[in-house]
């Protein structure tokens, strides 16, 4: 029984850490997709360099769905690059300071925001040389090119873009209207949004 006081200890330590033992890097899978972590960066809609390193975190429970759409993408000769992945909330309100709208970025006063929770991701496909295969509208780019439904663009980026949906969907995910880019992992709004920053995860 005098070991019980450490076990709680532990225990109180491990939900201080805001949940980051259900935040996994996704480099860790067993086919990784090709990372492009742009708000690692100034590339990105922002101008600024949002995230102190480039990797990508997700809640544990995407890793099979993500390994599901990694092996069926790898049968057709594709694969994933990831942009995003779990993004802390104070970015996540700095994101909406800069941009008040809600069809490219979520207001946090409304739902906290989808990747606060390390269920969203921001994907695209890369062949099997990592390039990427075209696609209706650049990601992040904030115009009607973004939507899933746009009828514009050329038939071989459609093709691309639709093919992005079937599969992602068909292993767990939801598309997000207005960024073809953009996935959640279903029943998403049952996960809390997380503070934490990338130094207070084990990578």
């Amino acid at each position: 029984m005098r070991f019980l006081p450490l076990i709680l200890l532990g225990l109180v330590g491990a939900l201080r850490a805001g949940s980051a033992p259900d935040l996994l890097n996704v480099a860790s899978m067993k086919r990784p997709p090709l990372e492009e972590i742009r708000y690692a960066t100034t590339y990105n809609f922002t101008g600024e360099k949002l995230y102190p390193f480039p990797v990508a975190y997700v809640r544990r429970e995407l890793i099979p769905c993500l390994e599901g759409v990694q092996r069926e993408l790898a049968m057709k000769g594709l694969g994933l690059k990831i942009y995003d992945g779990y993004r802390p909330l104070p970015v996540q309100q700095k994101m909406w300071n800069l941009i008040h709208d809600e069809h490219f970025v979520s207001n946090p006063a409304v739902n906290r925001g989808r990747h606060t929770r390390g269920t969203a991701v921001d994907v695209t496909l890369v062949d099997k040389v990592g390039r990427p295969v075209p696609m209706p509208s650049n990601f992040d780019e904030f115009s009607p090119r973004a939507a899933v439904t746009y009828p514009g663009g050329s038939a071989e980026e459609r093709r691309n873009r639709d093919l992005l949906q079937r599969v992602m969907i068909r292993h767990g995910f939801l598309s997000y209207p207005d960024e073809w880019w953009h996935f959640d992992f279903k029943g998403w709004e049952n996960y809390p949004p997380m503070s934490i920053g990338f130094q207070g995860i084990n990578r």
